[in-house]
């Protein structure tokens, strides 16, 4: 099975279970976690990595971290983000391989029925995610601006300039198009044999829109939405993307045609990668991820996705009760004047049932490797701060995350040309003793967030802080706190 399978993740287990039951040893869930936890990465940036539909780098936090080879326990231990992007990666390809068709078998056969499928996929994704941009260029333009935009756009010259043209406005005359070229061209409107060569080898009866695209050296589908404008300019997106579904295939025949198997098969593996993360994203929900989509990028491991903190905290509750998801409320019940005519207590109703949304054996190794991030890792510095009422420490867990968000652009070979800091956010999710859990986060919001180095020390410390006064509240032996189950 191992020899066999189409994925490292799934070679790993049948190799790891195969060798433990030669061993005479029991392979079960918990048994196969621990094992996991010691797999080995390499924490190495050079690696060039295609996901997201092109090619990343990425960087540790700690470049001391740069040249090591580590197990999965020491990356969650110390936040290595590039052990993190290989697990993804390996998730990913775990994902794609348990779907309808085998990617070797995809990629190898390039007769195979379902490349043309997904090359449709891949044409009407991308071909949307271009018309939304021009959209936003030329939607609030009048039929000439939008003409006028897009010429600008174009280098003087005739050709380009009257394929673009034809393509726009396919009804007007020789005489439109000479007008159009003398405000265009440096040296005015071309003599008028040369006006009507022009208007008769671009008829767009003649061109395929690809063709007039490339001719015009602008994207089809720019040409495509300013043709659609000009007799339809108050038309709403949805109706122009609706109406543009055969224009957006047609503006990627290239792609079904073409004789260089590599191009196709990168579009392939961009529609199987957002495949997955549609899977993943699922399984996220389930486990209380707030938001409507995922990105589908390797980058969603280290937090590049973002979050919230209720929903860190909705995790971390789910972690420390075994994998099950309890209802949360924030008041049990209210009580007024009582033992008078008014008395009044008012209490919840049509509370959501209890559900087990993860593993218990994988909780319980979450636990273990989240109170070793704070007895050995980054969240050191709240180590002991919670005692019991006797003076034993209670048990705490939880990770660190820091984000310094930015928005740069890039030109050729690779220099930035801008480079703007959009926030700063420092996070520690945790859990004391088996009860209680929270979030805090440090958060700084637009150009002032340049200003400010802080990490997830910060709220780490915020922590230690804040114990003298959260004592009475988590001590075990407090009576107030007896018997009520975790807390937020």
């Amino acid at each position: 099975m191992a020899a066999d399978a189409p994925d490292r993740m799934t070679q790993w287990v049948a190799r790891t279970m195969a060798q433990l039951r030669a061993q005479g040893q029991a392979a079960g869930l918990q048994a196969m976690l621990a094992l996991a936890m010691e797999r080995q990465y390499s924490a190495s940036p050079a690696e060039r990595f295609f996901t997201g539909g092109g090619l990343h780098t990425f960087g540790n936090f700690d470049d001391k971290d740069n040249g090591r080879v580590m197990t999965v326990a020491e990356a969650f231990r110390h936040s290595v983000n590039l052990v993190f992007i290989r697990m993804m990666r390996d998730i990913v390809n775990h994902f794609i391989a348990e779907g309808p068709a085998r990617k070797d078998d995809l990629l190898d056969d390039p007769r195979h029925p379902v490349r043309q499928t997904y090359l449709a996929r891949f044409a009407d994704q991308e071909g949307t995610e271009f018309l939304n941009r021009f959209w936003s260029d030329y939607k609030d333009m009048t039929p000439d601006q939008a003409l006028d935009r897009l010429a600008g756009r174009i280098a003087a010259q005739p050709d380009r300039l009257a394929a673009a043209f034809r393509s726009v406005r396919p009804n007007a005359g020789p005489r439109e198009l000479a007008a159009f070229l003398g405000k265009r061209l440096p040296t005015g409107a071309p003599p008028q044999a040369q006006v009507e060569a022009l208007y008769q080898k671009y008829d767009p009866a003649a061109w395929s829109l690809n063709d007039r695209g490339y001719i015009a050296k602008v994207h089809p589908l720019e040409l495509w939405l300013v043709a659609y404008l000009q007799d339809t300019p108050q038309a709403p997106r949805r109706q122009m993307l609706k109406e543009s579904s055969s224009s957006r295939q047609e503006s990627y025949e290239w792609l079904f045609k073409t004789r260089h198997k590599s191009a196709q098969d990168s579009r392939i593996g961009i529609v199987l990668e957002e495949e997955a993360f549609d899977r993943i994203h699922a399984e996220w929900r389930r486990l209380g991820y707030p938001f409507e989509s995922l990105i589908a990028s390797y980058a969603t491991s280290i937090g590049s996705s973002a979050d919230r903190p209720g929903a860190l905290a909705e995790l971390m509750g789910i972690i420390l009760n075994d994998g099950v998801r309890l209802p949360t409320a924030r008041i049990t019940g209210l009580h007024f004047a009582a033992g008078t005519p008014y008395e009044t207590r008012f209490a919840l109703t049509d509370r959501e049932e209890a559900e087990q949304v993860m593993q218990p054996e994988v909780a319980a190794t979450l636990r273990r490797h989240l109170m070793d991030i704070v007895e050995n890792g980054t969240a050191r510095r709240v180590r002991g701060a919670f005692t019991t009422v006797d003076g034993a420490p209670l048990p705490i867990g939880g990770k660190t995350g820091t984000g310094d968000h930015r928005f740069e652009r890039y030109g050729a070979g690779g220099v930035v040309l801008e480079s703007r800091v959009v926030n700063r956010t420092a996070t520690f999710v945790f859990y004391i003793g088996d009860r209680f859990f929270g979030v805090i986060t440090a958060h700084v919001h637009g150009p002032d967030a340049a200003k400010y180095r802080f990490t997830s020390a910060l709220p780490s410390q915020l922590l230690k802080i804040l114990a003298p006064a959260l004592q009475p509240l988590v001590s075990p032996g407090d009576p107030q706190t007896a018997d009520r189950g975790p807390t937020l």
